[in-house]
């Protein structure tokens, strides 16, 4: 019997859905890091934002978060590039709440 999650379909289909997130999750200045310490829930309400039906799998988020370092990485090498600005940086307040600072 064929495993479909392991097959080259299932493969392809992991890609392009990975692609589309992290296109989304890239524009709202959102890292890998900040990604994979999202809660299941959290990553399942990003991704139904980003109207693509969420990963079953972890496999498929840590796809996403190598996908941002990369684009991180390329950005970084052509920040003048129109493709290295991220249109709805202001959003990520909305998915990664800034650290709360102690009283001192």
């Amino acid at each position: 019997m064929a495993d479909y999650a392991h097959s080259d379909h299932a493969s392809r289909s992991r890609e392009e859905k990975a692609r589309r997130l992290a296109a989304y999750i890239w524009a709202r200045e959102i890292s890998g890091g900040e990604l994979l310490a999202m809660t299941p829930a959290q990553r399942r309400k990003l991704a139904r934002a980003a109207e693509t039906n969420p990963p079953s799998t972890d496999e498929t988020w840590r796809v996403v978060a190598g996908l941002l370092a990369d684009k991180d990485a390329w950005a970084a090498r052509h920040p003048a590039h129109p493709a290295a600005r991220r249109e709805h940086a202001d959003e990520k307040i909305l998915w990664v709440k800034p650290p709360v600072k102690p009283w001192e």
